[in-house]
């Protein structure tokens, strides 16, 4: 399914004519694990089985991939004769049969885990500790990371409505790249896509993403192992003081020729 959908506009530019524009797509998706509702999402449609597998590592449940069993896309027809549409849903079966604290709420494409104690659900939850990640990273390789990034973006350059979240290695080489309507999903998508291929915990490696570096995408970051986490845009104090606190190198405002770093800058060698 295609990340964007046409749809018709009235432009102005000294009079109304009509037009069409290419919107991002946000739709709901379901995730069930081990037969039980965990949560529902809205997102960009793409890469969704990424996305579940990547929030359950997120949430603290997965590690490799062989903690899965089975992880499939499904189709439900929505039981309302006034409705075409369908549910979609991913269905993760685990090995051990985890059980998932179920948000019954929908989480919005805005956010994923706001107002919870972000700190210590990330230090007590995590399974590696960056502390003991020794990479390290040059200045030409972080300052190319946007510019690769955002000429990967081919959602963004059809509609403007899309976030990034690109892989990186210590070398500035784009591993993986994933769109979404929110950056939260984006972010969970490229650890999914890690995930499914062992590569847990992403020693060594660098995550730029195309907005601001919230708290919660700390977290992300440090919940799979990625040492540094870089932002175009601003940083929040809880996002600092979490970065801090787990030994992660956050980066913002990273906009050649500048950036400021804020935690962790050992890692950046030709910062002293």
């Amino acid at each position: 399914m295609s990340s964007t959908q046409r749809r018709r506009v009235q432009k102005w530019d000294g009079a109304f004519h009509g037009s069409s524009d290419q919107i991002a797509v946000e739709e709901p998706l379901e995730v069930e694990v081990d037969g039980r509702r965990a949560t529902t999402t809205m997102r960009t449609p793409g890469h969704d089985i990424e996305l579940a597998l990547g929030w359950l590592v997120s949430e603290g449940h997965l590690s490799s991939p062989e903690d899965v069993a089975d992880a499939r896309e499904c189709f439900e027809d929505i039981e309302d004769p006034e409705n075409d549409d369908v549910r979609r849903l991913v269905k993760v079966r685990t090995r051990e049969g985890i059980v998932v604290k179920p948000r019954l709420h929908v989480t919005s494409s805005a956010c994923g885990v706001c107002g919870s104690d972000a700190i210590h659900t990330t230090l007590t939850g995590r399974r590696w500790d960056l502390a003991a990640d020794s990479s390290t990273f040059t200045v030409t390789a972080l300052l190319q990371q946007p510019d690769t990034l955002r000429n990967g973006q081919t959602g963004f350059a059809l509609s403007g409505g899309l976030h990034a979240a690109g892989l990186f290695s210590p070398d500035g080489s784009l591993v993986c790249l994933r769109e979404d309507v929110g950056r939260h999903n984006a972010v969970d998508k490229v650890i999914g896509w890690a995930l499914m291929r062992g590569l847990l915990p992403l020693r060594g490696n660098a995550l730029q993403v195309s907005g601001r570096a919230s708290a919660e995408l700390v977290h992300k970051a440090v919940m799979a192992g990625i040492p540094l986490l870089a932002a175009v845009s601003a940083p929040s104090t809880l996002a600092v003081d979490l970065a801090r606190e787990a030994d992660l190198t956050l980066a913002a405002f990273v906009r050649p020729p500048t950036f400021t770093v804020y935690s962790a800058e050992h890692r950046i060698p030709q910062m002293y």
